[in-house]
């Protein structure tokens, strides 16, 4: 990737590209989420923008006990605006659902706000997701916390590995901490690490992965009463 600024576009400091950080298009002040989703759309710091049609911000209850993280959105997400509209979504909602956990009582959003892909070719040069890296993840957290500090959630439910590791940090392992409700950054709120949906919809026992997703959410629903 080609290094750029990290400030607003145009500004052409030639910033390393572990300088990027989304920190200068936050709204100054407390903004509630309709004003860090207005600053969101404008956001340039980080390189995925470019090829993103969009950012795709956070949505749901702005009260919700319940926060859903995942990675970033997918090629529905980013053509939709609008985080798990696409198959994972629809797996994550009946999985909810099942619970016990309200979907319309949840926040969800993810912890890089643009789409990372490349395009093949020899598959109808439809646009393959790609997970983002430490760099990305990073420039990318300011608007996580800003969404975390208005949510003010009782308990964040990460999904799948990357999610943990932008919350947790990259000593974070989903395979061994999952179903666990982890303390975070010693606030009120805990943390619940389960996989991401579509790991359902990879998965050749999708039975099973559906109902392992299920008993953790569970858990959550249990941790809120």
């Amino acid at each position: 990737m080609a290094s750029r600024s990290a400030g607003p576009a145009g500004s052409g400091s030639g910033a390393p590209e572990d300088a990027y950080t989304a920190e200068p298009f936050l709204p100054g002040g407390r903004a509630g989420l309709p004003g860090l989703r207005e600053a969101a759309a404008g956001c340039r710091g980080c390189p995925l923008h470019r090829d993103a049609t969009r950012t795709v911000f956070g949505a749901g209850n702005a009260h919700a006990r319940v926060l859903l993280l995942g990675e970033q959105p997918g090629d529905q997400e980013d053509r939709q605006g609008r985080p798990f509209v696409g198959p994972a979504g629809k797996v994550l909602t009946r999985a909810l659902d099942e619970a016990g956990i309200d979907p319309d009582d949840t926040y969800v959003t993810n912890a890089v706000k643009h789409f990372k892909f490349e395009v093949v070719p020899e598959r109808g040069k439809r646009r393959i997701h790609k997970a983002p890296n430490l760099r990305e993840m990073t420039a990318c957290k300011p608007w996580l916390d800003a969404e975390l500090r208005v949510v003010d959630p009782e308990i964040i439910v990460v999904l799948g590995a990357t999610a943990g590791k932008a919350l947790l940090g990259s000593s974070f392992r989903v395979t061994e901490q999952r179903g666990m409700l982890l303390p975070f950054e010693g606030r009120g709120e805990s943390v619940l690490a389960t996989i991401h949906p579509s790991a359902v919809l990879r998965a050749d026992d999708r039975e099973a992965a559906y109902e392992g997703l299920v008993s953790d959410l569970r858990i959550a629903a249990r941790a809120i009463g």
